[in-house]
């Protein structure tokens, strides 16, 4: 199980550099028919113009066992776990057709940065990577072609599962006044007056209590003070003008919460409220936003781009060079990147300044998120080019309220994701035409 150690070992490389979801892991197949698949190999199903083998599927699960048993997660029996790969390697198959009939592609340019990215994330160059596979008998062109493929069914799945999800500004609301959201809920003092009705009472009582609400509201929205209404006319509690205090979202009646949401403080709710408890006249004395504390970093980098002659292992092979300099105590990141960085930091000595999460490509902001305070990064190749990153510090801060919506609307989308996915992956496979194959004789 050397070769599969290995594989293991750079596709945890390839999942930090491209930011794929854990599933992701088990899809890679990089192994040769030559040195991997048994002899007399042979197509189990069609997917449009796509194969599925049998080495491929006795391959994902010798990876499902592996990743198992490196993790110590329990493992369904061999005739589960055929029939599981199987049907995951026909979705895929079937997600890459779709793919591509759609007109979706994934150029040289971007699996060479791929590449890159999971050579650097196990401190070895292409040429030594591309050794390592050769030695332990994975082809590395093979590998370049599920690279490649692994990519194009993560955007396809980009585009179309986040497409597919809606999220309302109700939902958003509701997640912002929820417990649930990790951004706490606004807090409200609101006013009371409360004309009590009996649950025995009958309808020409209700009536006639209705009628003293309605006059009470009326001289509350003409603009009469307030709490002298509430001395005068509540069957609730009178202390401090009927003022319930300043509470969280989750510690009033919804009834209350909705009928002030999009008030201002001072403002009187402009209809009745009614209750098991009689009819409510309300005013909003005061409001205060939800809060949330987000994780702030201050970081600095240096930028090389490859070319004038430059290639990028060129530039990752400087970039190591630098963090083994820097860290030996031989230079100063500042001076580096005055010298060296190819960005408009360079003159700040590669400083970024304080970057919420989210401000940054995610190959830098997955790299910048795993280093401490002070740690240098291996070479991380990006869009830009190649960069060595260094966190300076972090802080908590206050999130204001764009912020919190676009908090709480990134949690309702991945909240529905998976149940999106589900659907869109049933519907993908539904269209693809699949033939089953018997074994050879």
């Amino acid at each position: 199980m050397r070769a599969a150690a290995l594989l293991l070992s750079l596709l945890r490389g390839a999942r930090r550099a491209l930011i794929l979801a854990p599933a992701v892991l088990l899809s890679w197949t990089a192994w040769p028919a030559a040195a991997q698949v048994p002899t007399g190999d042979y197509i189990v199903a069609v997917v449009d113009q796509e194969l599925v083998t049998n080495g491929e599927v006795r391959q994902r699960v010798a990876l499902t066992k592996l990743e198992a048993a490196q993790s110590g997660q329990p493992l369904a029996p061999d005739s589960e776990l055929l029939q599981q790969a199987l049907e995951t390697l026909i979705n895929e198959r079937a997600q890459l057709s779709h793919a591509r009939d759609s007109g979706l592609r994934i150029d040289a340019g971007e699996i060479d940065r791929a590449m890159a990215s999971i050579a650097a994330q196990n401190r070895i160059n292409l040429d030594q990577m591309r050794q390592r596979l050769q030695r332990e008998g994975i082809d590395y062109e093979q590998f370049r072609r599920n690279l490649r493929d692994q990519m194009l069914l993560e955007r396809v799945r980009e585009r179309d599962v986040r497409a597919a999800i809606k999220v309302s500004d109700a939902d958003v609301d509701s997640l912002l006044a929820s417990r649930s959201s990790g951004v706490a809920p606004p807090q409200y003092n609101i006013a009371q007056l409360l004309i009590g009705v009996a649950e025995s009472a009958s309808e020409e009582e209700v009536a006639k209590r209705r009628a003293v609400a309605e006059g009470a509201l009326a001289r509350a929205r003409a603009g009469e003070d307030f709490a002298k209404l509430v001395i005068e006319l509540s069957s609730g509690a009178k202390e401090q003008g009927g003022a319930l205090g300043l509470r969280g979202a989750d510690r009033l009646p919804d009834l209350f919460v909705d009928a002030v949401r999009e008030l201002r403080g001072g403002q009187v709710v402009p209809k009745l409220l009614r209750s098991g408890a009689g009819f409510h006249v309300l005013k909003l004395l005061e409001k205060r936003e939800g809060g949330v504390l987000i994780t702030q970093t201050r970081a600095r980098h240096i930028l090389l781009r490859p070319g004038a002659g430059l290639s990028q292992q060129a530039v990752i092979a400087r970039l190591t060079e630098f963090k083994r300099q820097l860290e030996g105590g031989a230079v100063n990141f500042a001076q580096l990147a005055r010298a060296n960085s190819q960005d408009g930091s360079a003159a700040q000595g590669g400083e970024l300044g304080w970057a919420s999460p989210g401000q940054f490509v995610p190959e830098f902001e997955e790299a910048m998120k795993n280093l401490a305070p002070n740690q240098i990064s291996e070479p991380v190749v990006s869009r830009f080019g190649v960069h060595l990153i260094q966190v300076l510090e972090r802080r908590d801060q206050a999130a204001d309220r764009k912020q919190q919506r676009e908090i709480a609307r990134n949690i309702l989308r991945e909240r529905k994701f998976d149940t999106a996915y589900s659907e869109w992956s049933r519907e993908v496979r539904a269209r693809a035409y699949v033939e089953m194959r018997e074994p050879p004789r």
